[in-house]
């Protein structure tokens, strides 16, 4: 038996002002992506979905074609050169013979000429395959749909948690659906239906109410055997495409498709009722500022989400900052900030040097009207490092990271991590590898969503949401959307359930 496995991921944020090419797409600390052998050794102890691919082949004794390990950390639009490097790199392995393809995908990539890069990516799988060849699909919990990511997939499962702790775990209700299927034990057929709602991220976890009920019925349905898989996907909203929304997927066996469609309506009529829980009021910076000043004990988490990468946000807007600095917080630590420039200029100067540098503010976001303010500080060089660790978190436990090259500048009692790439922080590896534990600092002011639980949720003591400007702001009335299909809540009043769209096998 053979499979070929191939992890492809890219959450594209379509206001976002940095195009995202190849090299973009690499693995841990490596540039660009990695093939056949070196994929597989890139994969192998991390928890990724396409790890537990690994681990059902080896249980299978079946050999692995491992065609490409690309990740890229979420920006703008992907080039179509990048994508079809990447296809290729699937299709050569695919159209040699396999008995199943085993994707670990994303499901918001957005390539140029291609709103659903995924659905593309599927449909040009079975056109080079045989008819009926199993393919399996891990799909991030933000993952738009589109008719082709649906008509060509065997089983989708897509994460349960926000932040993503059980990606490897995804991975494996994938593979072992179509181990079940590879031994004739089962037979699945997918059903699906997207609401035209645009959920606020932050309003997304189903650790939390209003997604914690959905999440627990559709998990619950899938233990219990109602289904053989049940995943609900909030969607990622910061792409202007007509597949956007929040969906429901569903695999079930020929005789549970009557049961899969009431389960199927119940989770969307759930979801519909409460559309206006997953709106997030935002308030002022300075407002959200002054209120973690009153909060006495530390660490409080200063959560910057306007700007956060894990989303596509560009990372070098300075404006909370400048809040925290002007409203006087001590105890500090403050990052990573992209700016490949400044890092230069302070590795030049070296540890202990007294600088005055304008950080930030290097990337204009044209979509939003807005303008790139750099941020001028005076500090000491504290640490250079090589920006590499390994994460430890709960999430993509085991992979090594790189914010290239990473320089810290102390102003006052603020420590301001500024470093050569993007990095969400969802993991303490950020600072930590430089020698910084925030767990011991009164403020830690992070650019991120909700990924910054996994590693840093365990030891806050308060967590203050700040609403700073960037590309992604949960007030959708900021952003000029063209493709998505209208009407679409909360930004039309008249929006309905009736406006969404699905899919149901042939006879259901």
């Amino acid at each position: 038996m053979k499979f070929v496995i191939a992890l492809i991921r890219h959450e594209t944020n379509t206001f976002s002002p940095i195009p995202t090419v190849l090299s973009d797409f690499r693995r841990g600390t490596g540039q660009g992506p990695a093939y056949g052998e070196a994929a597989r050794l890139a994969c192998e102890g991390t928890k990724n979905a396409a790890t537990a691919y690994l681990d059902m082949a080896r249980e299978m004794d079946a050999e692995v074609d491992f065609a490409v390990y690309a990740g890229a950390v979420p920006s703008g639009v992907v080039t179509r050169e990048a994508f079809e490097h990447l296809c290729d790199a699937v299709m050569r392995s695919a159209s040699q013979g396999c008995d199943a393809v085993l994707l670990d995908l994303h499901g918001a990539m957005v390539v140029d000429g291609y709103p659903d890069a995924e659905g593309e990516l599927l449909r040009r799988l079975r056109a080079c395959t045989p008819p009926g060849l199993p393919i399996g699909v891990a799909l991030d919990f933000h993952a738009n749909f589109s008719h082709e990511l649906i008509r060509n997939a065997t089983v989708i499962a897509g994460y349960c948690t926000y932040p993503h702790v059980d990606i490897y775990e995804t991975g494996a209700r994938v593979a072992r659906n179509i181990r079940a299927l590879l031994e004739g034990r089962s037979q699945p057929v997918l059903l699906w239906r997207r609401l035209p709602m645009l959920t606020h991220m932050l309003r997304q976890t189903p650790a939390l109410q209003p997604m914690k009920d959905l999440m627990d019925r559709a998990m619950q349905a899938e233990r219990d055997g109602e289904v053989c898989l049940a995943s609900v996907f909030g969607g990622f909203p910061l792409s202007d495409i007509p597949c956007a929304g929040l969906s429901v997927v569903i695999a079930a066996e020929q005789g549970q498709i009557e049961d899969s469609q009431h389960l199927l309506d119940e989770l969307c009529e759930l979801a519909w009722s409460r559309r206006a829980d997953f709106v997030f009021p935002s308030e002022s910076v300075p407002a959200s500022i002054t209120h973690a000043k009153t909060l006495r004990e530390g660490p409080v988490l200063l959560i910057d989400h306007g700007d956060n990468c894990g989303a596509g946000g560009v990372t070098d807007i300075m404006d909370v900052l400048e809040e925290v600095l002007k409203q006087g917080l001590e105890d500090v630590v403050a990052g990573p900030f992209w700016d490949p420039a400044t890092v230069a200029a302070l590795f030049e100067r070296g540890v202990g040097a007294e600088v005055t540098v304008d950080v930030g503010g290097k990337t204009d976001m044209p979509a939003l009207g807005l303008k790139g303010r750099p941020l001028r500080l005076t500090g000491m060089v504290e640490r250079l490092t090589d920006g590499e660790y390994t994460v430890t978190g709960p999430m993509f436990t085991g992979v090594r990271q790189s914010l290239g090259r990473t320089a810290v500048l102390r102003v006052g009692t603020v420590q301001v991590f500024i470093s050569e790439r993007p990095q969400e922080p969802y993991d303490t590896g950020v600072f930590t590898h430089a020698g910084v534990d925030p767990a011991r600092c009164k403020y830690v002011l992070l650019k991120s969503r909700q990924h910054f639980r996994a590693g840093f949720g365990p030891f806050a003591r308060h967590i203050v949401l700040v609403s700073g400007p960037g590309v992604c702001s949960s007030d959708y009335e900021l952003f000029p959307f063209q493709h998505l299909s209208r009407p679409m809540y909360p930004l039309d009043a008249d929006a309905s359930p009736a406006h969404g769209d699905g899919w149901v096998p042939a006879g259901a």
